[in-house]
Formats: C-alpha cells, sequence, structure tokens
C-alpha cells in the first residue's frame, strides 16, 4: 500500500506530501508513478516539478525517466488538483467488516469478496484496508500483509503488530508460504502441463487522449534483463463443460502472475477483463447465460504459514464463493461422462 505521510492536502493550501513505493510499484518511472498519485494533475505540471528538482527520491535530484524501488521514499511539492479529484480523495471510507476466517492479537485473516480493492489509489477512493480502519478506530495498527486483485475474491491476511507484519512478509518473500487458488479456465487443460515457469514483464499500454495507458504485465523470454521470473503449479480439480477447474499454487508473487500465465497457455481465466478471451467472457455475461458468470473466477482458496508468535504452521480454507460455486455446479451437470 502506498502510504501518504503528513498533512492531508486540501484545495485551498496544498502541501508537501511524501509516498512510500510499494513492491507492486517497483520498477515503474518516476514519471508515471506520479500520473497515477496526481490525479487532476496536469501532465505538464507534474514534468515540471520533476525537472525543477522539487521532487526527491529519498531526498535526492531524479528526472523522469529512473525507476522507483520498492521502499524508496517520494517528496512532493505542494501540488493543486482540480476541485472534484480533491473532493473524491478527502471523502473518508465507510467502515466496514469482513467475514473472518482467524483472528487474534496480532493477525487477523479476511474473507476478501470480489469487486472490492485492497487498498485506495489508482481510481479507487478506499479499499479493504480504510473500510477495516474506520471500522476499528481503536485499533493501533491494521496493514495489509500481502494482495488480491481488484476482482479475486478469498483469502487475505492484516497485520495487528508491527513485528507481525514483518514477519508474515518476510515468509512471503522467502516462498515460506502456502498459497493455492481455485481458477476456472477456457477449453481443456492439458493433463501433462504442471508447471509453468516463465519471467513477466511489467508494461504500460499507449496513451489515449492524454491519459496514460493502463498497466499490463506479458510473459518475456529468459534472458530479458527486465523479466521477472515467475513460477506457478497447476493441478487440475475439475474437467467441466467446456472448461477446466484448476488448482494453482504460486511460487512467486508477481503482479497478476496467474492471469497471465494461464492465459500464454491459450487457456484464459473465465470473466478476466483484461487478459482474457473477451468473446467467451460475453457469452457467460449474457442476460440468462446459462451458467452464468458476471465475474472473474479466480479465488485465494487455501493458505499457509507459520503463526507470528507460536510458529505453528497455519492453514486457513476459503470455501467458494456462492455464484462461482453455482457456475461449478451447473457445468458438472452438463459435462458428459467420460
Amino acid at each position: 500500500m502506498n502510504h501518504i505521510i503528513g498533512a492531508k492536502s486540501s484545495i485551498a493550501t496544498p502541501a508537501v506530501k511524501c509516498l512510500l513505493v510499494d513492491e507492486e510499484s517497483a520498477g515503474q518511472r518516476l514519471d508515471n508513478f506520479l500520473m497515477r498519485h496526481l490525479k487532476g494533475v496536469p501532465k505538464t505540471h507534474v514534468y515540471r516539478i520533476i525537472r525543477s528538482g522539487e521532487v526527491r527520491i529519498n531526498k535526492g535530484r531524479a528526472s523522469a525517466d529512473t525507476r522507483v524501488s520498492s521502499g524508496d521514499e517520494i517528496r512532493l511539492p505542494p501540488v493543486r488538483m482540480s476541485e472534484k479529484v480533491a473532493e473524491k480523495t478527502d471523502r473518508p471510507a465507510p467502515g466496514r467488516e469482513f467475514p473472518l476466517l482467524l483472528e487474534d492479537d496480532c493477525l487477523m485473516a479476511i474473507d476478501k469478496p470480489a469487486g472490492v480493492a485492497v487498498h485506495g489509489g489508482s481510481g479507487v477512493s478506499f479499499g479493504v484496508i480504510e473500510q477495516l480502519r474506520r471500522a476499528r478506530p481503536q485499533a493501533k495498527l491494521l496493514e495489509l500483509v500481502h494482495r488480491l486483485d481488484r476482482d479475486t475474491s478469498g483469502i487475505l491476511l492484516v497485520a495487528k503488530k508491527r513485528s507481525a507484519l514483518k514477519h508474515l512478509q518476510d515468509q512471503f518473500r522467502e516462498r515460506e508460504t502456502g498459497k493455492t487458488y481455485l481458477a476456472l479456465v477456457k477449453g481443456d487443460w492439458p493433463a501433462k502441463l504442471k508447471v509453468i515457469d516463465q519471467p513477466l514483464l511489467k508494461f504500460l499500454l499507449p496513451s489515449q487522449n492524454g491519459i496514460e495507458g493502463e498497466r499490463r504485465v506479458r510473459v518475456t523470454s529468459a534472458d530479458d534483463p527486465d523479466g521477472m521470473r515467475a513460477i506457478t503449479l497447476v493441478k487440475v480439480s475439475q474437467r467441466l463443460q467446456g472448461a477446466t477447474l484448476l488448482e494453482v499454487t504460486i511460487k512467486t508473487g508477481r503482479t497478476h502472475q496467474i492471469r497471465v500465465h494461464l492465459a500464454a497457455q491459450a487457456h484464459p481465466i473465465a470473466g478476466d477483463d483484461k487478459y482474457g478471451d473477451f468473446e467467451w467472457n460475453r457469452q457467460l455475461q449474457k442476460p440468462g447465460a446459462v451458467p452464468g458468470l458476471k465475474r472473474m473466477f479466480l479465488h485465494a482458496w487455501r493458505l499457509q504459514f507459520n503463526h507470528p508468535v507460536t510458529a505453528e504452521r497455519v492453514a486457513l480454507q476459503s470455501d467458494l464463493p456462492s455464484e462461482l460455486k453455482a457456475y461449478v455446479d451447473h457445468a458438472r451437470i452438463k459435462t458428459p461422462p467420460v
């Protein structure tokens, strides 16, 4: 999550801000990173404050093409945004609790619904973490341990103590956790394809009408210096009518890893609006479609980790949401016996 440190800016008296670069944003150009965080500020002004040296990375000057790294602190001078954007930014998140799978003094595991971002930013005013903080004003600390895509449902860990946050994030970084998802893909998944080991590369789609293109990820070659190694393990759970339900375990936690790896094998995830089969998605979403599916079929199903205090192995499971289970049940009925 990008933490905003310091005074909150207002329309009348904009103030200095500091942004902390998270792992998901690592590798972006400075100008692109700022465009995402300064909605409503003209591009010309963004480039002007970079050229003038008013934007600092870890207290040093930087150019527009500088690549930001996880943990970098970026200082921004006072900037004025449009009233419409400022009002949206200043609107407080509504308090909300989420279904609990586990909670103790140092962490909580929630069952995140699809359609809810884990944090605000990139056009989203607020997410799970802001809503939790609003619902629990007495909590000394609530921080995301990891992330899920907005349209992905399932297990999400939140730390309640700084020591637990560091301990759990170290486990994710060192690949000591077990993360398995359920994904429904188009077609008949090859039984022999059990390991996908292909590096991934982040890029931006072309800008349109002066608006920066959206971020995307694609498979790249093993010798690409900008590629990041990504390993995905795949196991067939059920073969259904025109689709396959997969158990997908990720050994690395790259942005959009599962979605891109499966799509690159010509078996995109049902309902994926970025990397999916758009015609298939339209058929699934048609009014009266049987079975119908109005969201991406990707669910964070199982998670294992070592408890940050007791060191005991914790194994959590989130059952398929009703809309995904209904799709599988109907497709299973219609599938001819082998």
